[in-house]
């Protein structure tokens, strides 16, 4: 019997190509590919001038507008793939959504604690705690600091997995006298799929915006 985790690995497949077709997928959207604008770069234009305006009431650092965005597109079209058959969810790895928290909390701390030490010593102090929970409370902000990306990350693989976990279960439901009540679950299901696609690609973008707007 198969795994329902199966269709989570990236080497059950005859053809090893789960990491490259994510690749691919996304060296299809930028505009010189095209001779004339298509549909697609027409809506992640919009997407992007709309994502970008919110961000920039988000952050004090208007320098990573540019990265939460490109984060929110890379995400989505990873998100997007994975609801087609047969195919491989790459935001559903931990290696992958790892990859990119980790990288990103470590930059925001290297700037933080080398260009601003006392102040980021101060921010992990919340403004009026009374004197005799402050050291509690200082071991509870370090602690929150330090598992952002473990968060950021599990979050998003989390929401993929179980999310295809059910789809999986409800296409092995093949009896013909239950697909009267099966396929209007699974083209519900497949709407929820979509939407929270949306949803997490734009949460992970959001936190880690409102996670540089801490920066001093």
């Amino acid at each position: 019997m198969t795994s329902l985790f199966a269709s989570f690995d990236p080497s059950s497949k005859f053809m090893q190509m789960n990491w490259m077709i994510m690749l691919m997928s996304i060296s299809t959207i930028p505009m010189m590919f095209w001779v004339t604008p298509s549909r697609t770069n027409m809506i992640k234009k919009m997407i992007e001038k709309k994502l970008s305006s919110e961000m920039w009431n988000n952050t004090k650092h208007k320098e990573m507008i540019l990265m939460t965005t490109s984060f929110f597109m890379m995400i989505l079209v990873n998100n997007m793939m994975g609801l087609f058959p047969y195919t491989f969810t790459p935001t559903s790895h931990p290696s992958l959504t790892l990859s990119l928290a980790l990288p990103t909390w470590l930059m925001m701390m290297i700037y933080g604690w080398m260009n601003h030490t006392k102040k980021m010593f101060i921010h992990l102090l919340p403004t009026g705690t009374p004197g005799p929970i402050m050291p509690m409370m200082i071991m509870i902000e370090t602690v929150g600091n330090i598992i952002r990306p473990l968060s950021l990350s599990i979050r998003l693989t989390a929401n993929m997995i179980a999310g295809h976990l059910l789809m999986t279960l409800l296409g092995n439901m093949n009896e013909s006298k239950m697909l009267i009540i099966v396929m209007p679950m699974k083209m519900m299901l497949m709407s929820f799929e979509t939407a929270i696609s949306m949803i997490q690609a734009y949460v992970f973008a959001t936190l880690v915006s409102l996670y540089s707007s801490e920066l001093p």
